[in-house]
């Protein structure tokens, strides 16, 4: 009897219709070994990865040049220790992305909100101005933020750098929020207000916890570009006011230095952790 009872549900798992998921997955499993998709896959992530690869590899060469001469934690000790100029570029550039990032985030995110909440004459056109500084060549922005500084007198150093920084910074915010705000469901304010939360309070304690993953997504972009920007920053900066980007092109000149080549190795490690840390905060904010 128990024999005959294992061989209908066998029999019943057999005809059982196979889900999408599983004929995706099973579609996966029988496909070729050397697929015209899968080999254009390794040779972006061997193009992407490579150099990086290199980077590490001869942070480590005992010389300067592009021979291996054996390894060496040479550059590693002169980075740390004998670097001064280098490491003040450094904190110059963390304070401005910093900076910058978070007066682009609390301005971008309400500046969203209020558009898309908010229903007025010039909505349409304080939208399309507030990308310009996203889509207008970074030479043009540089040019015409160090006019405009030296028209209105303001000495070029690491303020005029953070102003610059936070103005282009403020239309990925923008963007990211605005996207978030398009898939948020409205039917939540209303449910606040009709349990009698002002708007202060509405917009504090149910529209910015909603917002938060393009909030958090956009202070990060912020970040990411700011430390990165080189054509803007070399248009705004002043004496005594040098950033990462600028110090290493100022010391490529005169060739690659391996310092250089370490520092990298540290900033790939730390934005690897800083990742790793962030993931399950994003993950967690996401699903709110």
């Amino acid at each position: 009897m128990r024999s005959a009872m294992r061989t209908a549900v066998t029999s019943l798992r057999r005809t059982r219709p196979m889900s999408e998921a599983a004929r995706h997955a099973r579609r996966a499993v029988l496909l070729k070994p050397f697929s015209f998709s899968r080999t254009v896959f390794v040779i972006t992530m061997i193009f992407l990865f490579l150099p990086l690869v290199v980077l590490v590899l001869y942070s480590f060469n005992a010389s300067k040049g592009m021979g291996w001469t054996g390894f060496s934690l040479i550059w590693y000790e002169r980075l740390f220790f004998h670097s001064t100029d280098l490491w003040r570029a450094f904190w110059n550039s963390a304070l401005i992305a910093l900076g910058s990032a978070a007066t682009a985030t609390v301005l971008g995110a309400f500046g969203a909100i209020g558009v898309n909440w908010y229903r007025f004459r010039l909505r349409n056109y304080i939208q399309i101005i507030s990308f310009l500084p996203m889509i207008l060549p970074e030479i043009i922005v540089g040019v015409s933020l160090a006019l405009f500084f030296a028209g209105a007198g303001i000495r070029l150093g690491l303020l005029t750098i953070f102003i610059a920084h936070t103005t282009f910074n403020l239309p990925f915010v923008f963007l990211m929020v605005m996207a978030r705000l398009d898939e948020f469901d409205f039917s939540i304010i209303e449910a606040s207000q009709d349990l009698g939360a002002t708007e202060r309070e509405t917009l504090l304690k149910v529209t910015v916890p909603l917002c938060m993953p393009g909030i958090v997504s956009g202070f990060l972009t912020a970040v990411t570009i700011s430390l990165e920007d080189f054509v803007i920053t070399y248009f705004v900066s002043g004496p005594g006011s040098t950033t990462l980007p600028l110090y290493i092109y100022s010391a490529i000149r005169f060739g690659v230095s391996p310092v250089i080549n370490a520092l990298s190795v540290v900033m790939i490690l730390g934005t690897v952790a800083l990742t790793y840390l962030l993931r399950n905060f994003l993950k967690y904010i996401a699903a709110k």
